[in-house]
């Protein structure tokens, strides 16, 4: 329970369902105390107000500090990222390898046979019983990328009281319910960076490992100096610091040499990606022909993954071919 409007009317359904319910919230960040914004799902202050939920519903509500975890799986390898040229994706790793990993230990000690969040996806199990996950019915609020890394038996323990609800339906249904947090605002950040503070965020914890580098264009004409490529993710538009007479884009970035190429809008298009980290079905054929998203509200397109022979000891190397060339 995040304390948000979406898990209290998850528990509230469940209750409803007959379901025999405990609460569990994770603390995971603290806020500094001049924060603008403290409470988005990690802070005590989530934690108070999932209570107060729980309190109204009548179940019992408990509070498990896993700061020092999230440090390690999220927020560490969310500043390495940046400072390597990449885009994290820090809520995919932590709802598998923070949230996840430890509710479904907690529920192991409780003697619980299910674990239920709020996220907008569904489970459906097919023909021969095996669980799988989809898309939820309100595709603009559509979370089932985020669990995407959930195996099979993960899944079939996974119960997803808003998966055919929408927004709307779940904040009307919260306030004629006369929830705590009905009218809760939704977060659209990360949880633990303020709005728009990243490059400051990995700043603090870079260590020195900053690198000031050349801006080039796609020609490999030097445009002007940056302070760090974590500064820039590719399509980027606004701050770029140079101007070239006409819209300008981050093209790609470059770890190695600390450069960042900008070119035109065409010059952000792509053929095709590299995947890392993935989980597949274990019945998937490949090549696999695929509906891919590269950012969250993005119509999918077509695509085929292809899997690349291993080197001894390696994981083979997957990647998604676009049937048409895709705008970062």
């Amino acid at each position: 329970m995040s304390g948000g409007v979406d898990s209290a009317l998850a528990a509230a359904l469940l209750v409803d369902d007959g379901w025999e319910v405990v609460g569990v919230t994770l603390h995971l960040w603290d806020y500094p105390d001049d924060a603008p914004e403290k409470t988005r799902c990690c802070a005590p202050e989530d934690a108070h107000d999932a209570r107060l939920v729980a309190d109204h519903l009548g179940i019992p509500h408990y509070t498990f500090d896993r700061r020092e975890l999230f440090q390690k799986e999220v927020v560490g390898p969310f500043v390495d990222a940046y400072l390597a040229g990449t885009t994290p994706s820090p809520c995919v790793w932590c709802n598998r390898s923070v949230k996840m990993h430890e509710l479904f230990g907690l529920a192991d000690r409780l003697g619980a046979h299910k674990i239920a969040t709020g996220h907008y996806a569904r489970v459906v199990h097919d023909s021969s019983g095996r669980a799988r996950l989809y898309r939820a019915r309100d595709e603009r609020k559509d979370q089932s990328y985020f669990l995407h890394m959930l195996g099979a038996a993960e899944l079939d323990r996974l119960v997803l009281p808003l998966a055919d609800l929408t927004k709307d339906e779940v904040r009307a249904d919260a306030i004629a319910r006369d929830l705590p947090g009905a009218h809760k605002g939704e977060s659209q950040e990360l949880c633990f960076v303020a709005a728009g503070k990243y490059a400051d965020f990995v700043e603090q914890r870079a260590d020195g490992r900053v690198r000031p580098g050349p801006i080039l264009s796609t020609r490999g004409e030097t445009l002007g100096q940056h302070h760090g490529i974590h500064r820039f993710t590719v399509g980027q538009r606004r701050g770029l610091g140079v101007a070239l007479g006409k819209p300008a884009f981050v093209a790609r970035l470059d770890a190695t040499t600390a450069a960042v190429v900008v070119g035109e809008a065409d010059d952000t298009l792509s053929i095709g990606a590299e995947l890392h980290r993935t989980a597949w079905a274990d019945d998937a054929v490949f090549p696999l022909r695929v509906h891919v998203k590269v950012r969250s509200h993005q119509r999918p397109v077509p695509a085929t993954v292809v899997l690349a022979a291993a080197r001894t000891g390696e994981p083979a190397l997957a990647t998604v071919q676009f049937d048409t060339p895709v705008r970062a």
